[in-house]
């Protein structure tokens, strides 16, 4: 069928900033949909009847007309953190045009002279500032949208609390209209000052002395994570996420998760990676909520329990840990039933008897059993001497695509 819905993104310069095309289609539709800052935007002429999305959001006014004539607003490119994803995922691509206009993004880049591929962009709008936090090393460029006018100064507070206050910092207000303005500053010496909710905020990521960030490869400093002592250790943890080998889009179960930190730096990996942390624990609770909003990835979920009970109704994961509850009843029967095929499993023991349940998993489902020793330099007296991590044995298995 031929497309009854079009999405017209639409910039600060309005209805003469559109092409022919979507021009027409705003004169041909029955009804306009969008939020009043874009309707605002239309000359009174038009015919159609002009609806608002409801509160709270829904594509209710949309999908109902099904059919009909129907356009709408978003702003500039509809499919960058717009309306037009959301449509996309309801409406068949045959059903729907979309006509994009230039993305605040993309608007920024040009006002900066700033190369859009070499660029990463995250949106702030009913997100965690926290995701910022992954992203802070020097020289690495930044694009912002922000959630609103308080947006730049939050941001420049959380560079100076992790060091980079240093950092370049521009605001651009109403991209592409007639009140565009920016203004510029260091993080440490932002002031506050009045600033529009529409904006975008251009970070060039300076570290203050003795700052360095944090690398995106498996192996974080033990340091990087508040922890208990309950913490799978740095080199230990590299070699455990080496063999879960997270890949994008992919969802991990980290079961009994300690700090988080395998969770954490599976996260860390690809910003489509999710996790679930599985722990009991109330105060690791409280070290994994402060462990993943430090480290950038306050999109770890946390569930609170004691596995195997705490696994029931989750989404299947497509890689599982077990780093604490190896020898309880059940644990490893239901992660490996949830497992997809395919999926890989890795569980580490200290303990004898918890080695022995890796040797009985691995007799009646196969898999690589590895010991780790790790020794560290230590003084002994005018002299170092090696000091004997205890040693950790890994179970990894991947389920059959059959099973």
């Amino acid at each position: 069928m031929s497309p009854w819905l079009t999405v017209v993104g639409i910039g600060e310069d309005g209805f003469k900033g559109l092409g022919k095309s979507a021009r027409h289609a705003l004169m041909g539709a029955s009804r306009i949909v969008g939020g009043q800052r874009q309707l605002d935007l239309l000359p009174v002429c038009l015919g159609g009847e002009r609806q608002l999305w409801p509160s709270p959001f829904s594509l209710a006014p949309v999908l109902e007309r099904r059919g009909e004539a129907v356009c709408v607003l978003a702003s500039g490119d509809p499919m960058f953190y717009g309306v037009g994803a959301s449509l996309a995922r309801q409406v068949a691509s045959d059903e729907m045009l979309i006509l994009p206009a230039p993305s605040s993004c993309s608007l920024a880049a040009a006002r900066l002279g700033w190369p859009l591929q070499d660029v990463v962009t995250l949106s702030l709008v009913a997100r965690p500032l926290a995701a910022l936090n992954a992203h802070l090393a020097s020289g690495v460029r930044l694009l912002l949208l922000s959630n609103d006018g308080q947006s730049p100064a939050a941001v420049a507070q959380l560079l100076c609390e992790r060091g980079f206050g240093a950092s370049r910092m521009s605001v651009l207000e109403h991209l592409g209209g007639d009140a565009e303005r920016r203004v510029d500053a260091i993080a440490s010496g932002w002031r506050d000052a009045p600033v529009a909710d529409l904006n975008v905020i251009a970070l060039e990521c300076l570290a203050d002395a003795g700052t360095r960030g944090l690398s995106r490869l498996a192996g974080l400093p033990d340091s990087a994570f508040e922890h208990d002592g309950q913490l799978t250790k740095r080199d230990v943890r590299a070699i455990t996420l080496a063999r879960l080998a997270p890949t994008p889009g992919e969802l991990l179960w980290d079961v009994g998760a300690g700090s988080g930190s395998i969770g954490i730096e599976w996260m860390r990996a690809h910003p489509s990676c999710r996790a679930l942390a599985v722990e009991a624990d109330t105060g690791r609770q409280q070290l994994i909520e402060r462990n993943r909003d430090a480290l950038g990835v306050p999109g770890l979920q946390l569930i609170r329990g004691k596995a195997p009970q705490a696994l029931a109704g989750l989404e299947r994961p497509d890689a599982v840990f077990i780093g604490g509850g190896v020898t309880r009843e059940g644990v490893f029967e239901t992660c490996w039933q949830q497992l997809k095929p395919g999926g890989r499993l890795v569980a580490n023991a200290v303990t004898l008897q918890s080695e022995l349940t890796l040797m009985n998993w691995r007799e009646r489902y196969g898999g690589e059993l590895t010991r780790v020793h790790i020794a560290q330099a230590q003084p002994l007296g005018e002299f170092d001497t090696w000091r004997q991590a205890l040693p950790i044995t890994l179970l990894d298995l991947v389920k059959p695509l059959d099973a």
